[in-house]
């Protein structure tokens, strides 16, 4: 009997220090991955990323915008304004450019790397100290033997989602 009396205290003063223990714990998840406080940031702004790359592609201005906006619109619960919001950003796509890599020893070109770089300027009104003015970056490389006419629009599509989530990390995750 003094085993069995003994063993309740045991388990008693266990789960008395499990549970105080556990009352000085907070656990804290951000599903979004978000670090924006709600209680300041409200809303969010993007004004039209114009083209300024010396080759243009006419769709890619709007695409682009409406992808860092869509953006925005899933990953965060902020209200989207039409202009100064409190995450508001601006800017304009100033690289779109293809360069040959894998030079082979005929001295034709085995890929051809397609590089997108987007200039970014962000206000949070709700902390200053966080704007910034920011050049983003992506490539990717394809076969020279095709055509950039026909994989231009995956490859847009893939660098704009590469170059958006860079911009999304910066700004609302804060990366």
């Amino acid at each position: 009997m003094v085993g069995s009396s003994y063993k309740r205290y045991l388990l008693g003063v266990g789960s008395l220090l499990l549970v105080l223990f556990l009352g000085g714990c907070s656990i804290s998840y951000k599903f979004s991955g978000t670090s924006i406080d709600y209680t300041r940031t409200k809303t969010f702004s993007v004004s039209l990323f114009n083209n300024q790359a010396p080759l243009v592609y006419p769709p890619l201005s709007q695409s682009f915008t409406e992808s860092l906006r869509e953006l925005f619109r899933r990953q965060t619960r902020l209200e989207e304004v039409g202009q100064a919001g409190d995450f508001s950003l601006e800017g304009a796509i100033v690289g779109y450019d293809l360069a040959p890599v894998a030079v082979q020893e005929n001295s034709y070109a085995l890929l051809t790397r397609f590089t997108m770089t987007v200039s970014v300027h962000f206000e949070n009104s709700a902390n200053p100290k966080k704007n910034f003015d920011k050049n983003f970056s992506a490539y990717t490389d394809f076969e020279s033997s095709s055509l950039f006419s026909d994989v231009q629009d995956d490859l847009v599509r893939q660098l704009t989602e590469d170059i958006t989530k860079q911009i999304f990390n910066a700004t609302a995750e804060d990366w």
